[in-house]
């Protein structure tokens, strides 16, 4: 299987998040599921089959999370010395469409968030970016459309 790309903080980030699953969300459902079976009839217990699902969620969100950095490649090297987008940079776009200005890191796959202004590497946007220098302009085919930037700031 191939690495995936993330940065230091996304791969702390999801370490983090699998911590948390284990040590602290796991037993949390693991007490639930006992309390539960504690009230008796299983076939007719609401909480107990409520907190069986939860515990399978958990249970694939720790496999997910775990094959996740297992795939994964640190990448510390952010910045690219010659002042154009690679992976990790910070950049702000302005949309010609309209005017408006969006800023995002690019990430890997794996740290994707675009309600944080994280996007990936591998995203249409992504892809484009990299590579480009501050006034480029930049043209990414979505399945809305074309959509055309001009790169304002790589940081």
């Amino acid at each position: 299987m191939a690495r995936s790309p993330i940065t230091r903080n996304g791969y702390n980030h999801l370490h983090k998040e699998l911590e948390n699953l284990k040590k602290v969300t796991r037993p949390q459902v693991i007490k639930a599921i006992e309390e539960a079976r504690a009230h008796g009839d299983l076939n007719e217990n609401a909480e107990y089959e409520a907190a069986k699902e939860q515990q399978s969620f958990i249970e694939k969100k720790i496999i997910e999370i775990e094959q996740k950095l297992a795939n994964s490649e640190i990448i510390d090297n952010l910045n690219p010395p010659d002042g154009k987008v690679g992976f990790g940079s910070v950049v702000t776009l302005e949309n010609l469409d309209h005017g408006s200005q969006v800023t995002y890191q690019i990430v890997g796959p794996d740290e994707s968030d675009i309600s944080s202004g994280k996007i990936s590497i591998i995203s249409p946007l992504g892809k484009a970016l990299i590579g480009r220098e501050v006034e480029d302009e930049v043209i990414v085919k979505t399945p809305g459309g074309a959509k055309n930037y001009t790169v304002l700031k790589i940081a």
